[in-house]
């Protein structure tokens, strides 16, 4: 775990910590199932209490693939969020913020894109799954394949210490690190800079690493642009410093390498996968999902006609729970005296597949109610998701702005 920052409170010397930052988002689907909020949005529901949270709607992300079908995101977006807020985020506690009203995402994303390899977005597994799956759409597009550095900038520009993820997510979060690294590298300085270029210079006998060291007093207290001539050619009598080496040393020299993005780390937190009602992923797409606010009678039915294990054919054959979609339900909902009854009674055939899935319908049903009542002023004043989107915007604008004016700096653009 990365070490808190520290800050002085009013009126007091004693340092009070400060919270690491975390960001997530989403791409706007509409309004979320089951899966959306065991493999997500409860993670988030926690971290908001531990960490400085911003979690936004990923409405540019929703174009690289939809981008024919726009008139849809609207909609999708103000549904979605009502999820969030039905699911227990806080915009008093977190960030809650729309993508598409930052342009300084898109403007971190060009500059990113300048010094990006081509190479490293056309590696990034998605890129060729998601082409293969998705044959019918054309994802033949600078957008398509430029997204996961998007997504890259989305990180960067809040200089968040964490992203929460899956592991099958894990590579878009280590190409942020790569893209923040090279940058760094092109136009500051990773954290560990001055540590490698003591060792760099260890590398130099102890008279030229006194020379180096003289040439760059000369340069930092008074400015003699002699010394700093003489600097490169110096360095490449030797043959024992490697680039990097030259790159750490020019910039210990100048004395203007700093940090300038923050490399960000995977938070793996402990999610409940929650797979569909079929088995397979939860997904809209399969149609096997239970919206976080569908209606009671929809729940039933849907449970009630889950398949279950195939070798239980009449009610007195006994069956094998780990073969039984319904089986991974009560992984999730039951507790553990529940899963031994289930488990006992579809082995020993004791119960019956509609027995079986009663405790997973009321987990469920219980587990909603709180999320339909939070929902419910939501749903009657929709202004206030508006208000709270645009008051979260606002504050995450600050953010984006005072990195976007590191940025330029670090880069030269701020003439």
């Amino acid at each position: 775990m990365m070490t808190s920052e520290t800050t002085l409170s009013p009126n007091t010397t004693t340092p009070a910590p400060v919270k690491e930052r975390v960001l997530s988002g989403m791409r706007p689907t509409g309004a979320l199932h089951l899966g959306h909020y065991h493999g997500a949005l409860k993670n988030w529901v926690r971290l908001q209490s531990e960490m400085e949270c911003f979690f936004f709607v990923a409405d540019w992300h929703a174009l690289t693939t939809h981008y024919e079908h726009r008139e849809v995101i609207e909609q999708n977006v103000y549904e979605m969020v009502i999820d969030w807020l039905a699911a227990g985020l806080d915009p008093n506690q977190c960030t809650l913020f729309l993508q598409s009203r930052l342009p300084e995402h898109a403007e971190l994303f060009a500059l990113l894109a300048m010094g990006t390899p081509l190479s490293w977005l056309e590696r990034v597994p998605t890129y060729k799954d998601q082409q293969q799956q998705l044959k019918d759409k054309d994802l033949a597009t600078y957008g398509f394949l430029g997204y996961p550095l998007l997504q890259a900038a989305d990180i960067l520009i809040y200089k968040a210490h964490y992203v929460p993820v899956g592991e099958d997510q894990a590579s878009h979060v280590e190409l942020t690190r790569e893209t923040a690294r090279r940058f760094n590298d092109l136009y500051g300085r990773r954290a560990d800079d001055a540590t490698r270029a003591a060792a760099a210079l260890a590398k130099l006998a102890k008279e030229d690493a006194r020379y180096f060291n003289t040439l760059k007093k000369k340069f930092q207290e008074q400015g003699d642009e002699v010394a700093r001539a003489r600097l490169p050619g110096f360095l490449a009598r030797f043959e024992v410093l490697t680039p990097d080496d030259h790159a750490l040393l020019m910039g210990q020299f100048s004395g203007k390498g700093r940090t300038v993005l923050v490399e960000p780390q995977v938070l793996l937190t402990q999610s409940s996968k929650l797979p569909g009602l079929d088995g397979r992923k939860m997904s809209k797409s399969y149609g096997n999902g239970i919206a976080i606010r569908e209606d009671r009678a929809s729940i039933e039915i849907k449970v009630r006609t889950m398949p279950t294990d195939p070798a239980r054919v009449k009610r007195t054959d006994p069956g094998d729970p780990d073969k039984c979609p319904v089986w991974q339900f009560h992984k999730v909902y039951s507790d553990d005296t529940t899963q031994q009854w289930a488990r006992q009674g579809c082995t020993s055939a004791g119960i019956g597949c509609i027995e079986c899935k009663q405790p997973v319908i009321d987990a469920i049903l219980k587990e909603q109610q709180p999320m339909l009542t939070r929902a419910e002023p939501y749903l009657s004043n929709p202004k206030i998701v508006r208000d709270i989107i645009d008051a979260g915007t606002d504050r995450a604008r600050l953010t984006a702005r005072a990195t976007m004016h590191e940025v330029r700096a670090a880069i030269g653009l701020n003439y």
